[in-house]
C-alpha cells in the first residue's frame, strides 16, 4: 500500500512539473508582441519574460531553487498523507461488519476462542481492541475493561498519528512559502539599492516573493481542510468503535471460567 501511495505522490510531483515543463517551451519561444526596430529586425522583448515561472525557480538563485524544491516535496507529501488517511480512515477499514457479525455469533454461542480467531482474521484497530479484552477473559471482567480502554487509547494514538504528518505538511508549507517571500524582498530590496536597479531583475525577485506565498498556500489550504475533515471522521469512528466494543464484551460481566 505504501509503495501504491509513493507512486501516487511521483505521479502528482509529475502532473507538478509538466505545465513547469510548458511554461519552460513557452518562455523560450519568442513573445508575439516583440518591438521592431527601424531597421526591420525584431528585437526580443526580454523584460515580458521576466518574471516568468521559469525565471522565478530557476534564475532566483540557490537559497530560492532550494525552497521550490521543499515546496514541491511538500506538495508530493500533501498528495500521499490525503491518500492515505482517505483509505485509513475509514468505517470498513477500522470497524468491518465482517468483524462485528463474526464476533457477535461467537458471543452468543459463549465461544471466546472463537471470537479470538474472528479478530485474528480480520485485522485492524477494532480487533486489537477486542483481543486486548478476550486474552484476559480468565482475569475477571474490570480487567477485561481496562485492557479494551488501554488498547483503544493506543489505536486512537495511532491513527491520530496518520492525521497529524497532514497537519504538519499544512503548517510547513505556508512557512516555506513566507521564507520565499522574504528572500524575493530582501533580493528586491538589494536590487533598488545597486544605483541603477536592472527592472527585469527586479521584477524577478518580486515573483519570487509573490510566487512562493502562493505556492505555500496552494498547498497548506487543502492540507488544512483535509486534516480537520478526516480528524472529525476519525473521531466519530472511534466514538463508535468504543461503544461497540462494550456492546460486544458486556455478557463477558457474567462469565466463569472453569479450571481443569
Amino acid at each position: 500500500m505504501k509503495k501504491i501511495l509513493l507512486v501516487v505522490s511521483l505521479l502528482a510531483l509529475v502532473g507538478v512539473a509538466l505545465p513547469v515543463s510548458r511554461a519552460m517551451a513557452q518562455d523560450a519561444e519568442p513573445a508575439a508582441g516583440d518591438l521592431v526596430t527601424e531597421s526591420g529586425e525584431a528585437a526580443v522583448a526580454t523584460s515580458s519574460n521576466s518574471g516568468s515561472f521559469l525565471s522565478v525557480v530557476f534564475k532566483s538563485g540557490p537559497l530560492a531553487f532550494l525552497l521550490w524544491l521543499a515546496i514541491f516535496g511538500a506538495a508530493g507529501a500533501a498528495v500521499y498523507f490525503t491518500v492515505d488517511c482517505s483509505i485509513t480512515v475509514r468505517p470498513v477499514k477500522i470497524i468491518p461488519q465482517v468483524l462485528i457479525d463474526a464476533v457477535n455469533e461467537a458471543m452468543a454461542e459463549g465461544d471466546v476462542l472463537k471470537a479470538l480467531q474472528a479478530c485474528d482474521n480480520e485485522p485492524g484497530p477494532l480487533a486489537n481492541v477486542l483481543s486486548a479484552g478476550f486474552s484476559h477473559v480468565e482475569e475477571g471482567f474490570d480487567v477485561i475493561e481496562d485492557a479494551i480502554s488501554t488498547s483503544a487509547d493506543l489505536e486512537t494514538e495511532k491513527l491520530m498519528q496518520k492525521l497529524t504528518w497532514l497537519s504538519v505538511v499544512g503548517n510547513l508549507a505556508p512557512m516555506l512559502g513566507l521564507l520565499g517571500t522574504v528572500q524575493g524582498m530582501i533580493a528586491a530590496f538589494e536590487t533598488l539599492g545597486s544605483g541603477t536597479p536592472d527592472i527585469g531583475l527586479l521584477a524577478g525577485n518580486i515573483s519570487q516573493a509573490l510566487f512562493t506565498t502562493a505556492a505555500g498556500l496552494t498547498v497548506a489550504v487543502p492540507c488544512v481542510a483535509f486534516y480537520y475533515i478526516f480528524r472529525n471522521t476519525a473521531n466519530k469512528i472511534v466514538l463508535r468503535m468504543e461503544a461497540l466494543t462494550m456492546e460486544m464484551i458486556k455478557d463477558l460481566r457474567h462469565v466463569e471460567v472453569v479450571e481443569d
